[in-house]
């Protein structure tokens, strides 16, 4: 018996607490960011915002959206953190869905999400022309920094703790990754 690809109606259709995607045609429903995940998402997103969206201590230059629904060709995929060169997307657009590809963007991993985020989205990133994606995996404490290159993501470095990262395309920023787990237990 053949499935029928999951709509947009499908994802309307699902109670607020859950967020919906469509990776390659089949519908997934997650709860929201735990605790941990969204205190880890919340430090990184003002960490980068302040010296790269602002341009306050850093060059600038970016847009950065929390949670944006991103419509890539059939897919429909909600990464945690997105950025955008503002050369490309200057303003934020008054859209449900955004139809271009991030620059950069961050999925935050979670017992139940890490499978979804690294084995089903990852390739539709890459096939989309995503150059960077960040893995911020708060329970282990780690930062994996992956490159596009030829169509597929290069793992740059993983760090972990307390280190100090240049990572791209934020290397300007001395990121203290400390400052994500400090306020979780």
């Amino acid at each position: 018996m053949t499935r029928k690809p999951a709509t947009y109606a499908d994802l309307e259709a699902l109670p607020p607490n859950l967020v919906g995607e469509i990776v390659n045609g089949e519908l997934y429903a997650t709860p929201p960011l735990a605790t941990r995940q969204a205190s880890a998402a919340m430090h990184l997103a003002g960490e980068l915002h302040n010296p790269f969206g602002r341009g306050r201590g850093g060059p600038g230059g970016w847009l950065f959206l929390f949670k944006p629904e991103l419509h890539l060709g059939q897919d429909v995929l909600v990464p945690d953190i997105a950025g955008w060169r503002r050369e490309r997307m200057p303003k934020v657009p008054d859209v449900v869905g955004i139809q271009m590809a991030p620059d950069w963007l961050c999925e935050v991993l979670s017992p139940s999400t890490s499978r979804l985020d690294r084995v089903r989205k990852l390739p539709i990133y890459a096939r989309e022309g995503v150059k960077h994606v960040w893995l911020v995996d708060p329970l282990q404490r780690t930062l994996e920094v992956f490159r596009l290159e030829g169509g597929h993501y290069l793992l740059l470095g993983t760090y972990e703790e307390a280190e100090t990262v240049h990572a791209e395309p934020f290397e300007a920023l001395p990121l203290e990754l400390k400052v994500l787990w400090e306020d979780v237990e």
